[in-house]
């Protein structure tokens, strides 16, 4: 019988493991030896961190990342398809959201494997809860483009469709670029469009704030250097493109 795919959360916050990783994760990861990682020492030095084992030196791991092939994922399975169960491990939060985890985890889809998913935190999830914005309708769009042109248009593109749809879009961003993104979500949403940063989220440093792009520029802000999520939802009735219903003449 083969083994078992187990998708394990990691912190999002350093030194945050205690109190985000649930019991029942916990005793999972325990009955583990064989890890797929993105970055092999940021997850021993996870794993170690835990103290689920006499030493992190016995277990075995191997690297699963953005550069890894599809065809290099039978021989990383062998193992499972042997009856040993894996866990996989993004760098932090949850395996295959944002995360190359994804790839390896449609390959057990296709080759008839269990997935498993264990409960961990997600960034975006938990800053969606504290948003106020749309938990209904959304959609996470990982990064924003570069190039400061294209990121503005794609701005502009994705408010229109917030106010369409009703819906709340999510994206992330290199630490030390927040201020970027966040002069030009200013300089490029609608005044009544509200914005959502959420900023090291379980950690120190936690903050959460949301209101319209008019109040956020009455103040002067400057975002620490940490992991952000940043959302927005538009308000709909100023991007209506449904004509106003006129009456037939009598």
């Amino acid at each position: 019988m083969p083994g078992k795919v187990y998708l394990i959360p990691a912190p999002i916050a350093e030194g945050t493991a205690p109190a985000v990783i649930p019991k029942g994760t916990l005793s999972v990861i325990a009955s583990l030896s064989y890890f797929l990682t993105e970055d092999v020492r940021t997850a021993r030095r996870y794993l170690a961190g835990l103290k689920l084992f006499p030493s992190v030196e016995l277990l075995k791991f191997e690297t699963l990342n953005k550069d890894t092939s599809v065809a290099a994922l039978d021989e990383l399975f062998q193992p499972v398809f042997q009856g040993v169960s894996v866990g996989i491990i993004s760098e932090s939060g949850c395996p295959a959201i944002a995360d190359p985890g994804a790839m390896a985890v449609a390959f057990a889809h296709n080759k008839g494997l269990e997935v498993v998913p264990l409960t961990g935190p997600s960034s975006i999830l938990l800053a969606l809860m504290a948003s106020g914005l749309n938990g209904q309708s959304f959609c996470f769009h990982g990064y924003l483009p570069v190039d400061k042109q294209a990121a503005v248009s794609k701005i502009k593109l994705l408010e229109k469709e917030s106010a369409r749809n009703n819906c709340t879009q999510i994206f992330i961003e290199t630490p030390y670029r927040n201020n970027r993104l966040f002069t030009l979500l200013l300089q490029s949403l609608s005044p009544n469009t509200r914005l959502c940063v959420a900023i090291d989220l379980t950690g120190k440093a936690e903050k959460i704030r949301m209101q319209s792009i008019a109040a956020w520029k009455r103040e002067r802000v400057t975002w620490p250097k940490l992991p952000a999520v940043f959302l927005f939802q538009a308000c709909v009735f100023l991007f209506s493109i449904t004509p106003l219903l006129t009456l037939p003449p009598y």
